[in-house]
């Protein structure tokens, strides 16, 4: 099959811990060793977030990069330990490459005048006044933990897309559209220019899984599926979902709301099934034994 694995930012830096490198190797190295031998079988696109990562990068940049630039360099960083993580543990004579990604967006998106996407790390609800009025950041609560959001438009197009099939049939695993590929809109005299936001990886790698005829979309989070009344004493599994029914349900925005809105778009853009659930579960995932499948309308 060709199978696109989205990887959540726990799989490269994990919720209350430090982001040092050395962790996010150690996070990374566990996830390669499960996509590998996914690799062994199938034809493989990863792609993942950045979301700390780039919150990190702000949060430290004396200079004023944009976003995009911060996206720019937070797909080199994580795309580069992804391929070392990688190569230690691919079969002999596979191949991968990392593609730089761009993603094309709507300038009139609305989300540029309503920042939703989580970014860096949490804070108390002082440090993050603080924050908002030396910066000029807006942040919402993520759990209960204060969070800088910023604009995630939805993205329109991968534009190296050509490029990822090429190297898919050549044989290569591929890692591309990192941190939901670098924010970019197309200008009057030709080419583009980078824009103030970070677009949802699961949005962005929705839209290059049906561009490439994926045949699953796999949505790797902490969370082994979709759960109805989370938190509740009726709480329970989604195992497998009409993309209709799935649809018309309401999930946090903050959590699992774009990953069943990118599940959905893939489903009904491709025809095929998409999956969230857990890392260390994929294999039984794709055995479609694991996670919340959503399927096309019936």
């Amino acid at each position: 099959m060709r199978v696109v694995v989205a990887l959540g930012g726990n799989a490269i830096s994990r919720r209350g811990e430090q982001m040092t490198i050395d962790n996010q190797r150690r996070n990374l190295r566990e996830a390669c060793s499960v996509l590998a031998r996914v690799a062994q079988e199938h034809q493989l696109v990863i792609t993942h977030g950045n979301g700390p990562q780039v919150g990190q990068l702000a949060l430290h940049n004396k200079d004023g990069y944009p976003l995009d630039v911060l996206g720019a360099e937070t797909q080199g960083l994580i795309g580069y330990m992804i391929e070392m993580e990688m190569r230690a543990v691919m079969a002999p004579g596979q191949m991968l490459t990392t593609v730089l990604t761009l993603a094309e967006v709507d300038p009139d998106d609305p989300a540029f005048g309503d920042p939703t996407k989580f970014v860096g790390p949490v804070y108390r609800e002082d440090q993050a006044r603080a924050m908002a009025a030396q910066y000029g950041w807006q942040f919402r609560l993520d759990g209960d933990d204060h969070r800088r959001v910023v604009p995630s438009p939805m993205p329109r197009r991968v534009v190296q897309i050509d490029s990822v099939r090429r190297l898919l049939d050549a044989g290569h695993i591929v890692v591309s559209t990192g941190g939901g590929g670098i924010p970019v809109v197309q200008v009057p005299e030709g080419g583009y220019r980078g824009v103030e936001a970070v677009v949802d990886k699961d949005a962005s790698s929705s839209v290059m899984a049906s561009s490439i005829e994926a045949d699953v979309y796999v949505m790797a989070t902490d969370a082994d599926a979709v759960y109805l009344d989370w938190g509740l004493p009726t709480q329970r599994a989604i195992t497998e979902i009409d993309v209709e029914e799935l649809d018309a349900m309401t999930f946090p925005a903050g959590s699992m709301g774009p990953k069943v809105s990118a599940a959905c778009r893939f489903v009904r853009a491709s025809g095929h099934p998409a999956v969230i659930g857990r890392l260390d579960q994929l294999q039984a995932i794709l055995d479609g034994t694991a996670g919340t499948r959503v399927l096309p309308h019936a």
